[in-house]
């Protein structure tokens, strides 16, 4: 089988990227990140994303990328995150990086979809929001390429792997050689417009193993894993067998570096769920190296859209600097000492 590698918290697999890439996309909604950090604060408060949202700068990065989608798009960041009651704990700000990705990637996430997902992750015992890929995402961006022909990914039940040839990398299966309703394997599959195939197929032993290897959630009962095993592994099978025998466009590249990420204030990919990085990543190809770096860059933000916050940590919240909004409503805010100092 082949190597079985990753960074990211849902253990999916992050290979190294091939060559082979076509620039047939556009650069799109690299800016939302830039812009929602301009304009946000640390406050500490049940609609805070809805405040993020509500931001004109902010809408209009989510218009200029979606269009007349942006509006349902944005709607769907606030029901994800309300259906979810660990994501709601999350910082509000890594939510919107997390679903700016996905708005830059066009795909929807609505849950329910399986296109892509914004996941909660606990660090430090602080929740943060992270970009996951779904299976149907990564076969939505390689249709869009329109360098494949067929793209699928499916369970394999017993009986029905016929051959195997691990020269080639051939595979024969048969549907009515099945014996029994159990799943033992998974494979993915795609065949380009010039004819040529190629198919990668896991064990649900391996599939577990992988995911072992490289989610520390794994074994929590909440992750997604465990919530939904097979999907996790239909997708593991089906990003490792694109990301490095397939047509990478601009699009897929940005989709794998971002994949089971946190968006960082400054643009930065970074994997916390896992540490363990195999030795053939390196330096992400220079489009999506591109776009990553775009990210990073922050303009500097009308001084009317930017909120004004308190000139120092807070008193009771060490390590937090919140909002002037925020102070403004708190109970304390009269002889509160960092404003005193202020004022």
């Amino acid at each position: 089988m082949a190597e079985l590698y990753e960074r990211g918290s849902d253990g999916t697999g992050t290979p190294a990227l091939p060559g082979g890439v076509i620039d047939n996309t556009t650069h799109k909604g690299e800016e939302i990140i830039m812009e929602a950090k301009a304009v946000s604060t640390e406050v500490r408060k049940p609609d805070a994303l809805s405040v993020l949202l509500r931001q004109d700068s902010i809408k209009k990065r989510f218009e200029e990328v979606l269009g007349k989608k942006a509006p349902g798009f944005m709607s769907s960041i606030i029901s994800a995150t309300n259906a979810n009651k660990e994501l709601k704990k999350a910082d509000p700000l890594s939510i919107v990086s997390a679903a700016a990705v996905a708005a830059a990637l066009d795909l929807p996430i609505n849950p329910s979809l399986g296109f892509a997902h914004i996941v909660p992750y606990k660090r430090d015992g602080v929740a943060i929001a992270q970009f996951q890929m779904g299976y149907r995402g990564f076969i939505q961006l390689g249709m869009r390429s329109g360098q494949y022909k067929t793209i699928n990914a499916c369970a394999v039940y017993e009986g029905e792997l016929v051959a195997s040839n691990r020269f080639t990398g051939e595979m024969t299966f048969d549907e009515t050689k099945r014996t029994a309703d159990k799943i033992v394997g998974y494979v993915a599959y795609f065949k380009l417009i010039n004819g040529f195939e190629k198919w990668l197929y896991m064990t649900v032993e391996e599939a577990k193993a992988h995911g072992k290897r490289y989610s520390k959630s794994f074994n929590i009962a909440s992750g997604r894993w465990q919530q939904d095993f097979d999907a996790m592994a239909l997708k593991t099978v089906l990003k490792m067998l694109m990301s490095k025998y397939g047509i990478l466009s601009v699009d897929m590249q940005t989709a794998v570096l971002a994949d089971q990420a946190i968006v960082k204030k400054d643009g930065e990919y970074e994997y916390p769920d896992n540490d363990v990085v195999d030795a053939e990543i390196s330096e992400p190809p220079s489009k999506a190296k591109e776009l990553t770096d775009k990210f990073s860059r922050t303009p500097n933000a009308p001084e009317e859209e930017t909120q004004a916050t308190a000139p120092g940590e807070c008193p009771d919240r060490p390590g937090d600097t919140m909002s002037k909004a925020f102070c403004d409503t708190c109970a304390k805010r009269v002889g509160c000492p960092v404003w005193g100092v202020a004022e």
